[in-house]
């Protein structure tokens, strides 16, 4: 009797001990599995954080804005006030301050995201660099070269300008702007580890955007003589939607290598 009581007390030990060991089995693995997958970084997220940094941080934005609207109020008075010069030197220069104030609302792209940290939290978290440089280029397209193509419709009081002339002007800058904006991004990445790399990233932009500010201006002349310029737009559409698809891929391999060195 007394081993039978013996031998019932031991199972039932037995049979919670081995109930607690695939417990604690399954626990471990549930937790080595959280552990090893890690958690992915979405398009959402990405967007909501740099829309914000980008709100938070407008001083750094509406600089360049000013900058345009400085230059575009200030040539018709230093070029006097006849309207077939103005309307001859208007489009040119209204790209002339658009290309002016894209390429000093660039120093400010991946520098902070440098010094803050934040470039190192995305290539440890392995996030998806290129989708982060898109996002961060496309908000910063629409808080500088997207507005400025609005404001470029001052050109029609200023210059003298028909509506029709402002229209192709703003459409020229709106397929233009992101291939500026791409090359500018470029050489800031470049000149990202240098100590006064700010200063070069004019001196390696522009060289590579005057074909764009050519084209476009030409396409804009074409159209105000009564001949057809929409081939040069649409040029310059398919090299905006090349450098949109390929450079945050060399640019977040340039941000790689800043971050490592």
């Amino acid at each position: 009797m007394t081993d039978s009581r013996m031998q019932a007390t031991n199972g039932d030990v037995d049979s919670k001990t081995a109930g607690i060991n695939d417990h604690a089995n399954n626990s471990l693995g549930s937790n080595s599995t959280e552990n090893i997958v890690p958690r992915v970084i979405s398009f959402g997220q990405l967007w909501r954080r740099e829309w914000q940094v980008k709100q938070q941080g407008a001083v750094q934005w509406l600089y360049p804005l000013v900058l345009f609207l400085v230059i575009i109020t200030l040539f018709p008075l230093a070029v006097g006030s006849e309207p077939q010069l103005l309307q001859r030197l208007g489009v040119s220069a209204v790209w002339i301050a658009a290309l002016l104030s894209l390429v000093m609302g660039v120093d400010g792209l991946f520098k902070p995201a440098l010094d803050n940290g934040t470039l190192a939290q995305l290539v440890v978290a392995k996030a998806s660099l290129p989708l982060w440089v898109l996002i961060r280029l496309i908000i910063h397209w629409v808080f500088s070269s997207g507005i400025v193509a609005v404001l470029s419709l001052l050109a029609v009081p200023l210059f003298q300008l028909s509506w029709f002339e402002a229209g192709i002007l703003m459409a020229s800058i709106v397929t233009g702007s992101p291939m500026l904006l791409m090359l500018s991004a470029v050489s800031s990445s470049l000149t990202l580890s240098l100590k006064n790399g700010a200063v070069l990233v004019p001196l390696i932009a522009l060289p590579m955007q005057l074909p764009v500010l050519i084209f476009a201006t030409g396409a804009v002349d074409l159209f105000a003589s009564g001949l057809n310029g929409l081939p040069i737009l649409a040029l310059l559409l398919a090299g905006s939607i090349i450098s949109v698809l390929v450079m945050p891929w060399v640019i977040s391999m340039t941000l790689r290598m800043a971050w490592l060195n």
